[in-house]
């Protein structure tokens, strides 16, 4: 797997993925039916960003990462 999230896109994916799963962790109230969306969208934000791959980009031919 060849990268193609670049690192201003990884460090957003990451710092939003963590703010996701921060919040479905959380006890808010009136948040019960967005925990579970919210820390699976945080989890694959947080993975794609770690990894720095996105299957998504794929199909479209995306790539935000500097090419050599």
């Amino acid at each position: 797997m060849a990268k193609n999230v670049g690192g201003a896109d990884r460090l957003i994916r990451v710092v939003a993925g963590v703010g996701l799963m921060a919040y479905a962790m959380s006890n808010l109230p009136g948040a019960e039916d967005w925990m579970v969306p919210a820390g699976i969208v945080g989890f694959v934000l947080l993975l794609t960003g770690i990894i720095g791959w996105c299957p998504a980009y794929l199909p479209f031919g995306l790539k935000t990462c500097k090419t050599k």
